[in-house]
Protein backbone atom coordinates (compact mmCIF):
# COMPACT_ATOMS: atom_id res chain seq x y z
CA UNK A 1 0.00 0.00 0.00
CA UNK A 2 2.39 2.66 -1.21
CA UNK A 3 2.15 5.51 -3.68
CA UNK A 4 5.52 5.69 -5.35
CA UNK A 5 6.63 6.48 -8.85
CA UNK A 6 8.13 3.49 -10.57
CA UNK A 7 7.96 1.29 -13.61
CA UNK A 8 7.90 -2.37 -12.79
CA UNK A 9 9.16 -5.01 -15.19
CA UNK A 10 9.38 -8.49 -13.74
CA UNK A 11 8.87 -12.08 -14.81
CA UNK A 12 7.06 -14.47 -12.53
CA UNK A 13 6.04 -18.07 -12.91
CA UNK A 14 2.53 -18.46 -14.20
CA UNK A 15 1.29 -21.82 -15.24
CA UNK A 16 -1.80 -23.74 -16.13
CA UNK A 17 -4.71 -23.12 -13.77
CA UNK A 18 -5.06 -25.62 -11.01
CA UNK A 19 -8.28 -24.29 -9.52
CA UNK A 20 -11.10 -26.76 -9.24
CA UNK A 21 -14.55 -26.76 -7.76
CA UNK A 22 -15.10 -28.66 -4.53
CA UNK A 23 -17.89 -29.04 -2.02
CA UNK A 24 -16.70 -26.08 0.00
CA UNK A 25 -15.89 -23.79 -2.93
CA UNK A 26 -13.08 -23.38 -5.41
CA UNK A 27 -9.68 -24.74 -4.47
CA UNK A 28 -6.26 -24.40 -6.02
CA UNK A 29 -3.76 -27.23 -5.83
CA UNK A 30 -0.32 -26.53 -4.44
CA UNK A 31 1.81 -28.84 -6.57
CA UNK A 32 4.95 -28.52 -4.47
CA UNK A 33 3.34 -29.22 -1.12
CA UNK A 34 0.73 -31.62 -2.47
CA UNK A 35 -2.13 -29.93 -0.66
CA UNK A 36 -5.03 -27.65 -1.48
CA UNK A 37 -5.64 -24.14 -0.25
CA UNK A 38 -8.70 -22.05 -0.89
CA UNK A 39 -7.85 -18.74 -2.47
CA UNK A 40 -4.25 -19.51 -3.35
CA UNK A 41 -2.79 -20.58 -6.66
CA UNK A 42 0.06 -22.58 -8.04
CA UNK A 43 2.24 -21.86 -11.02
CA UNK A 44 3.83 -23.97 -13.69
CA UNK A 45 7.56 -23.08 -13.78
CA UNK A 46 7.69 -23.87 -17.48
CA UNK A 47 5.77 -20.68 -18.26
CA UNK A 48 6.74 -17.06 -17.79
CA UNK A 49 4.55 -14.01 -17.60
CA UNK A 50 5.79 -10.43 -17.88
CA UNK A 51 4.43 -7.68 -15.70
CA UNK A 52 3.71 -4.51 -17.65
CA UNK A 53 4.94 -1.05 -16.72
CA UNK A 54 3.27 0.49 -13.73
CA UNK A 55 3.39 4.17 -12.83
CA UNK A 56 2.60 5.20 -9.26
CA UNK A 57 2.80 8.44 -7.35
CA UNK A 58 5.85 9.77 -5.51
CA UNK A 59 6.14 12.93 -3.50
CA UNK A 60 7.99 15.97 -4.77
CA UNK A 61 11.20 15.11 -2.94
CA UNK A 62 11.54 11.78 -4.70
CA UNK A 63 10.48 9.97 -1.54
CA UNK A 64 7.33 9.21 0.35
CA UNK A 65 5.84 10.17 3.67
CA UNK A 66 3.50 7.70 5.31
CA UNK A 67 2.07 6.74 8.67
CA UNK A 68 1.04 3.15 9.30
CA UNK A 69 -1.58 2.09 11.80
CA UNK A 70 0.04 -0.88 13.61
CA UNK A 71 -3.16 -2.24 15.11
CA UNK A 72 -5.58 -3.12 12.30
CA UNK A 73 -9.18 -4.04 13.00
CA UNK A 74 -10.77 -6.77 10.85
CA UNK A 75 -13.50 -5.36 8.63
CA UNK A 76 -14.46 -8.37 6.48
CA UNK A 77 -14.80 -12.09 6.90
CA UNK A 78 -12.01 -14.48 5.93
CA UNK A 79 -14.44 -16.36 3.68
CA UNK A 80 -15.10 -13.22 1.63
CA UNK A 81 -11.36 -12.58 1.35
CA UNK A 82 -10.80 -16.17 0.26
CA UNK A 83 -13.46 -15.98 -2.45
CA UNK A 84 -12.08 -12.67 -3.70
CA UNK A 85 -8.57 -14.13 -3.87
CA UNK A 86 -9.83 -17.14 -5.81
CA UNK A 87 -11.74 -14.92 -8.22
CA UNK A 88 -8.68 -12.77 -8.85
CA UNK A 89 -6.53 -15.84 -9.37
CA UNK A 90 -8.93 -17.35 -11.90
CA UNK A 91 -9.06 -14.11 -13.88
CA UNK A 92 -5.28 -13.87 -13.94
CA UNK A 93 -4.88 -17.50 -15.00
CA UNK A 94 -7.31 -16.97 -17.88
CA UNK A 95 -5.28 -13.98 -19.04
CA UNK A 96 -2.06 -15.99 -18.82
CA UNK A 97 -3.60 -18.83 -20.84
CA UNK A 98 -4.84 -16.41 -23.50
CA UNK A 99 -1.45 -14.66 -23.77
CA UNK A 100 0.27 -18.03 -24.22
CA UNK A 101 -2.34 -18.91 -26.89
CA UNK A 102 -3.60 -21.87 -24.91
CA UNK A 103 -7.15 -21.10 -25.97
CA UNK A 104 -8.57 -24.43 -24.87
CA UNK A 105 -7.36 -23.79 -21.34
CA UNK A 106 -8.56 -20.17 -21.51
CA UNK A 107 -12.03 -21.38 -22.49
CA UNK A 108 -12.06 -23.85 -19.60
CA UNK A 109 -11.14 -21.13 -17.12
CA UNK A 110 -13.72 -18.80 -18.68
CA UNK A 111 -16.41 -21.41 -17.99
CA UNK A 112 -15.14 -21.79 -14.42
CA UNK A 113 -15.28 -18.04 -13.98
CA UNK A 114 -18.83 -17.92 -15.30
CA UNK A 115 -19.91 -20.61 -12.84
CA UNK A 116 -18.05 -18.85 -10.04
CA UNK A 117 -19.77 -15.54 -10.86
CA UNK A 118 -23.18 -17.21 -10.86
CA UNK A 119 -22.63 -18.74 -7.43
CA UNK A 120 -20.43 -16.16 -5.65
CA UNK A 121 -22.70 -14.53 -3.01
CA UNK A 122 -21.58 -10.93 -3.55
CA UNK A 123 -21.91 -11.05 -7.33
CA UNK A 124 -25.21 -12.96 -7.07
CA UNK A 125 -26.71 -10.41 -4.66
CA UNK A 126 -25.52 -7.51 -6.81
CA UNK A 127 -27.23 -9.09 -9.79
CA UNK A 128 -30.44 -9.64 -7.80
CA UNK A 129 -30.43 -6.03 -6.59
CA UNK A 130 -30.01 -4.74 -10.13
CA UNK A 131 -32.84 -6.95 -11.40
CA UNK A 132 -35.13 -5.99 -8.53
CA UNK A 133 -34.59 -2.26 -9.11
CA UNK A 134 -35.14 -2.55 -12.87
CA UNK A 135 -38.41 -4.42 -12.21
CA UNK A 136 -39.38 -1.92 -9.46
CA UNK A 137 -39.39 -4.62 -6.77
CA UNK A 138 -37.90 -2.21 -4.26
CA UNK A 139 -38.75 -4.28 -1.18
CA UNK A 140 -36.72 -7.15 -2.61
CA UNK A 141 -33.90 -4.76 -3.47
CA UNK A 142 -33.76 -3.61 0.15
CA UNK A 143 -33.69 -7.22 1.36
CA UNK A 144 -30.83 -8.14 -0.98
CA UNK A 145 -28.91 -4.99 -0.04
CA UNK A 146 -29.21 -5.84 3.66
CA UNK A 147 -27.94 -9.37 2.96
CA UNK A 148 -25.01 -7.93 1.02
CA UNK A 149 -24.22 -5.51 3.83
CA UNK A 150 -24.12 -8.39 6.30
CA UNK A 151 -21.79 -10.70 4.38
CA UNK A 152 -19.55 -8.13 2.67
CA UNK A 153 -19.92 -4.52 3.84
CA UNK A 154 -16.94 -3.48 1.66
CA UNK A 155 -18.88 -4.36 -1.46
CA UNK A 156 -21.49 -1.64 -0.88
CA UNK A 157 -18.87 1.02 -1.53
CA UNK A 158 -18.64 1.83 -5.22
CA UNK A 159 -15.41 1.84 -7.22
CA UNK A 160 -16.08 5.52 -7.91
CA UNK A 161 -16.79 8.65 -5.92
CA UNK A 162 -17.82 12.24 -6.52
CA UNK A 163 -17.45 15.17 -4.10
CA UNK A 164 -17.44 18.97 -4.36
CA UNK A 165 -15.71 21.38 -1.95
CA UNK A 166 -15.94 25.16 -2.46
CA UNK A 167 -16.80 24.63 -6.11
CA UNK A 168 -13.94 22.18 -6.75
CA UNK A 169 -15.33 18.84 -7.92
CA UNK A 170 -13.26 15.64 -7.57
CA UNK A 171 -14.37 12.49 -9.38
CA UNK A 172 -12.54 9.17 -9.03
CA UNK A 173 -12.84 5.79 -10.70
CA UNK A 174 -10.78 2.69 -9.78
CA UNK A 175 -10.21 -0.57 -11.65
CA UNK A 176 -8.40 -3.81 -10.83
CA UNK A 177 -5.32 -4.52 -12.99
CA UNK A 178 -5.05 -8.29 -13.39
CA UNK A 179 -1.86 -8.25 -15.45
CA UNK A 180 0.07 -6.42 -12.75
CA UNK A 181 -1.22 -8.47 -9.82
CA UNK A 182 0.02 -11.71 -8.28
CA UNK A 183 -2.90 -13.09 -6.23
CA UNK A 184 -0.93 -16.20 -5.18
CA UNK A 185 1.54 -13.86 -3.45
CA UNK A 186 -1.06 -11.53 -1.99
CA UNK A 187 -0.23 -8.69 -4.38
CA UNK A 188 -3.08 -6.76 -6.00
CA UNK A 189 -2.77 -3.67 -8.20
CA UNK A 190 -5.50 -1.11 -8.71
CA UNK A 191 -5.41 1.82 -11.11
CA UNK A 192 -7.49 4.92 -10.57
CA UNK A 193 -8.27 7.99 -12.63
CA UNK A 194 -9.07 11.36 -11.09
CA UNK A 195 -10.85 14.29 -12.70
CA UNK A 196 -10.70 17.67 -10.93
CA UNK A 197 -13.10 20.33 -12.21
CA UNK A 198 -13.03 23.94 -11.08
CA UNK A 199 -16.65 25.05 -11.05
CA UNK A 200 -15.85 28.16 -9.01
CA UNK A 201 -15.07 31.65 -10.28
CA UNK A 202 -11.49 31.72 -8.96
CA UNK A 203 -8.32 29.98 -10.21
CA UNK A 204 -6.79 27.43 -7.85
CA UNK A 205 -3.53 25.54 -7.56
CA UNK A 206 -3.19 21.99 -6.23
CA UNK A 207 -0.33 21.96 -3.72
CA UNK A 208 -0.39 18.66 -1.84
CA UNK A 209 -2.23 15.36 -1.64
CA UNK A 210 -3.18 13.13 1.28
CA UNK A 211 -4.44 9.57 0.91
CA UNK A 212 -5.94 7.24 3.49
CA UNK A 213 -5.62 3.66 2.20
CA UNK A 214 -7.34 0.84 4.06
CA UNK A 215 -7.08 -2.86 3.16
CA UNK A 216 -9.69 -5.56 3.80
CA UNK A 217 -8.11 -6.39 7.17
CA UNK A 218 -8.59 -2.85 8.40
CA UNK A 219 -4.92 -1.90 8.19
CA UNK A 220 -4.71 1.81 7.37
CA UNK A 221 -1.89 3.83 5.84
CA UNK A 222 -1.72 7.61 5.47
CA UNK A 223 0.29 8.86 2.51
CA UNK A 224 1.26 12.50 1.93
CA UNK A 225 2.98 14.01 -1.07
CA UNK A 226 3.62 17.24 -2.98
CA UNK A 227 1.27 17.75 -5.93
CA UNK A 228 0.23 14.84 -8.13
CA UNK A 229 2.31 12.91 -10.70
CA UNK A 230 5.12 15.43 -10.27
CA UNK A 231 2.94 18.48 -10.94
CA UNK A 232 1.24 21.23 -8.95
CA UNK A 233 -1.37 22.13 -11.57
CA UNK A 234 -3.14 25.46 -11.80
CA UNK A 235 -6.83 24.95 -12.62
CA UNK A 236 -8.63 27.94 -14.07
CA UNK A 237 -12.36 28.56 -13.56
CA UNK A 238 -14.61 26.30 -15.65
CA UNK A 239 -11.66 24.08 -16.59
CA UNK A 240 -10.29 20.81 -15.28
CA UNK A 241 -7.30 18.54 -14.75
CA UNK A 242 -7.14 14.74 -15.05
CA UNK A 243 -4.49 12.20 -14.15
CA UNK A 244 -4.08 8.48 -13.56
CA UNK A 245 -2.13 6.58 -10.93
CA UNK A 246 -2.23 3.25 -9.14
CA UNK A 247 -2.16 1.66 -5.72
CA UNK A 248 -0.76 -1.77 -4.75
CA UNK A 249 -2.67 -3.57 -2.01
CA UNK A 250 -2.06 -6.71 0.04
CA UNK A 251 -5.71 -7.83 -0.04
CA UNK A 252 -8.19 -8.21 -2.92
CA UNK A 253 -10.41 -5.48 -1.50
CA UNK A 254 -9.93 -2.16 0.21
CA UNK A 255 -10.76 1.52 0.03
CA UNK A 256 -9.17 4.91 -0.55
CA UNK A 257 -10.15 8.43 0.44
CA UNK A 258 -8.31 11.65 1.15
CA UNK A 259 -8.00 15.30 0.22
CA UNK A 260 -6.07 17.79 -1.89
CA UNK A 261 -4.58 20.93 -0.35
CA UNK A 262 -5.26 23.88 -2.66
CA UNK A 263 -5.14 27.65 -2.64
CA UNK A 264 -6.67 30.48 -4.64
CA UNK A 265 -3.96 32.22 -6.69
CA UNK A 266 -5.83 35.38 -7.71
CA UNK A 267 -5.04 37.08 -4.41
CA UNK A 268 -1.71 37.22 -2.57
CA UNK A 269 -1.77 35.64 0.85
CA UNK A 270 -4.86 33.54 0.24
CA UNK A 271 -5.10 30.72 2.81
CA UNK A 272 -4.97 27.11 1.71
CA UNK A 273 -8.01 24.86 1.95
CA UNK A 274 -8.68 21.13 1.69
CA UNK A 275 -10.74 19.58 -1.09
CA UNK A 276 -12.29 16.24 -0.18
CA UNK A 277 -11.74 13.02 -2.13
CA UNK A 278 -14.75 10.92 -1.19
CA UNK A 279 -14.22 7.23 -0.30
CA UNK A 280 -14.15 4.71 -3.14
CA UNK A 281 -13.58 0.98 -3.30
CA UNK A 282 -10.59 -1.00 -4.52
CA UNK A 283 -12.08 -4.35 -5.48
CA UNK A 284 -11.15 -7.32 -7.63
CA UNK A 285 -14.90 -7.88 -8.08
CA UNK A 286 -15.43 -4.37 -9.44
CA UNK A 287 -18.93 -2.95 -9.80
CA UNK A 288 -21.41 -2.09 -12.54
CA UNK A 289 -20.07 1.40 -13.16
CA UNK A 290 -18.47 2.33 -16.48
CA UNK A 291 -16.77 5.60 -15.62
CA UNK A 292 -17.17 8.88 -13.77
Amino acid sequence: MHSLSLKLFADFNAGAPCCFRGRDGYRCRNLDAGRSQIGFGCWNPSRKYKVLACALERNGNGGESSSLNPTPTPTSSSSFLSRSQTYALLKQQMEVAAKSEDYKEAARIRDSLKMFEEEEPVLRLRRLIKEAVSEERFEDAVKYRDELKEIAPHSLLKCSSDATTLGIRVQVRSVYIEGRSQPSRGQYFFAYRIRITNNSDRPVQLLKRHWIITDANGKTENVWGVGVIGEQPVILPKSGFEYSSACPLGTPNGRMEGDFEMKHIDQIGSPTFNVAIAPFSLSTLGDDGDGF
